[in-house]
């Protein structure tokens, strides 16, 4: 699917919960939607579009996309 279709798409979703009150859950709201409706595939696309800048996203679904990224891997001993 095109990054542009999958931008719209998660801006479309954070529109829907922008008339939440608590940012906090219109964010979990919309990332839960991702996570429960968005085919892996399609996560990964809009996650690596958020690395890369995240051009085109809204404040809510940019912040909802970046609570999707897989914690960073644990940096290996040193000495």
């Amino acid at each position: 699917m095109s990054i542009e279709r999958l931008v719209t798409m998660a801006n479309d979703i954070g529109h829907y919960f922008a008339s939440e009150q608590d940012r906090a859950a219109a964010v979990a709201g919309v990332a839960s939607h991702l996570q429960r409706f968005w085919d892996p595939r399609m996560r990964r696309q809009i996650l690596a579009h958020v690395a890369a800048g995240g051009q085109g996203l809204s404040d809510l679904a940019l912040a909802a996309v970046k609570t999707l990224a897989p914690p960073p891997a644990p940096s290996p001993p040193t000495g």
